[in-house]
């Protein structure tokens, strides 16, 4: 018996999607705006939201004023994050927020319009256009929900977009420091760019880095100049150092620089005598 009802469990299944199938078809091309809203939200209740959106993007302006349009408009909007296509889903929440500002679903509809937005945000190294985006549509939520059960989802989303954007920043400088070893004339450049990033980030993961290689950059610096130079920049390269060891003590890289430091005292006696 059991092994018969396995033998036939596939072909009922395979019956009920083939019926849901073309019911699905049935109902979307003809033109009963009911059917489709209860076709829809039955789509919408069991996770498929691919088909779900379709009738939902079919009946969406149909319901606009209407009792079920704020309903319709919000299973529309989360249709498109359910289904991964963040561009989407970002524009119809927005659409959502301007229709139903005081909606029981406005908080949620702002939360998840922000998350999609942070979705598109791409790795560090590319253009961070939408992360910017992102963060704003994220500290917008932040200010205006900030009761809210998806609040401390929503800190964690703005602190990552922060550090990545952060990490942009401060992986530039590195640049300018990578190619100065090579070019000095990238080193002025490199002491600019550590420096922006610092007080542009005082509270960053990489502040310690930042100011470390500042110093480093402005100790190639000095160590390149003409003669005329080099007694200043030694000592711009110096105040570099007390400003990093001031914040950071116990810092990892403390030994490499104690030892450059050396260097930069041993050469500004030359200047002294």
């Amino acid at each position: 018996m059991f092994l018969k009802m396995k033998r036939i469990l596939p072909f009922l299944l395979l019956a009920v999607i083939l019926s849901s199938c073309s019911e699905y078809q049935k109902v979307l091309k003809n033109e009963d705006v009911k059917a489709k809203y209860d076709l829809a939200e039955k789509f919408y209740d069991e996770g498929d939201f691919k088909r779900a959106n379709r009738l939902l993007e079919q009946i969406a302006p149909k319901y606009i004023g209407k009792p079920q349009g704020e309903r319709v408009m919000f299973f529309f909007a989360d249709s498109y994050f359910q289904t991964k296509d963040y561009n989407m889903a970002g524009y119809q929440f927005e659409r959502f927020l301007k229709s139903y500002p005081k909606s029981d679903k406005a908080a949620e509809a702002g939360f998840l319009g922000a998350k999609s937005y942070y979705k598109l945000s791409p790795k560090y190294s590319l253009d961070q256009t939408d992360t910017d985006k992102a963060l704003i549509k994220l500290q917008n939520f932040i200010n205006t929900y900030s009761d809210s059960e998806y609040l401390v989802e929503a800190n964690i989303m703005a602190k990552e977009l922060t550090t990545k954007i952060e990490r942009k920043e401060y992986e530039i400088a590195k640049q300018f420091h990578k190619i100065g070893e090579f070019d000095f004339t990238f080193l002025t450049p490199a002491v600019k760019a550590f420096d922006n990033f610092v007080s542009d980030n005082p509270g960053s993961v990489y502040h310690e880095d930042a100011l470390y290689y500042k110093f480093d950059s402005a100790t190639n610096l000095a160590f390149n100049s003409f003669d005329h130079l080099k007694n200043e920049r030694l000592n711009k390269a110096k105040s570099a150092y007390n400003a990093f060891k001031k914040q950071f003590p116990e810092s990892k890289y403390l030994k490499d620089a104690n030892k450059t430091l050396e260097k930069i005292e041993k050469e500004l006696q030359n200047y002294s005598k």
